[in-house]
């Protein structure tokens, strides 16, 4: 199957041909992997790709699924701007890693930014701290959409 990439904003108006529908944002998915959940700052795109995850300006994270479970315990998992400005436990905060769990804002182990602009003028590294309840490794995939204002452009 090929591959497509953008650099546009994805969102639809449902085929409003009036362009009076506010157009919704499209939930995209990254996935994200942790080797050793008691060392801080190592998330990695997978087990084999060490690169790291890097969200676009503007990104609202939705929910964080873990599924990848191995001795991980708690976790933390936050995000450094493109300037350096570090929120350590902005999307989990001591979220239990030791099952399949899905996070989402306000759930138990979300972290205060879960459901907020991360930086609407910065790319952002997503991070982890030391959890202190766990050494495995850990993964999933973090849902998020990109905020604009919704208008069409066309």
């Amino acid at each position: 199957m090929a591959l497509a990439t953008t650099q546009a904003v994805w969102r639809s108006g449902g085929g409003d041909q009036t362009r009076a529908a506010y157009c919704g944002s499209m939930l995209m998915a990254a996935q994200f992997y942790i080797p050793a959940a008691g060392t801080a700052g190592n998330v990695q795109v997978s087990s084999s790709n060490t690169a790291a995850v890097v969200l676009p300006a503007g990104a609202i994270v939705h929910s964080v699924t873990i599924n990848v479970v191995a001795d991980a315990g708690a976790i933390d998992l936050g995000f450094t701007t493109a300037s350096g400005t570090a929120t350590t436990d902005g999307l989990l905060n001591g979220a239990t890693a030791t099952s399949i769990v899905n996070i989402q804002a306000g759930g138990t182990g979300s972290g205060t930014s879960l459901g907020t602009v991360l930086s609407s003028t910065e790319l952002v590294t997503i991070t982890n701290a030391d959890g202190g309840s766990g050494s495995g490794d850990v993964g999933g995939y973090i849902t998020y959409f990109i905020y604009d204002n919704g208008q069409q452009n066309v």
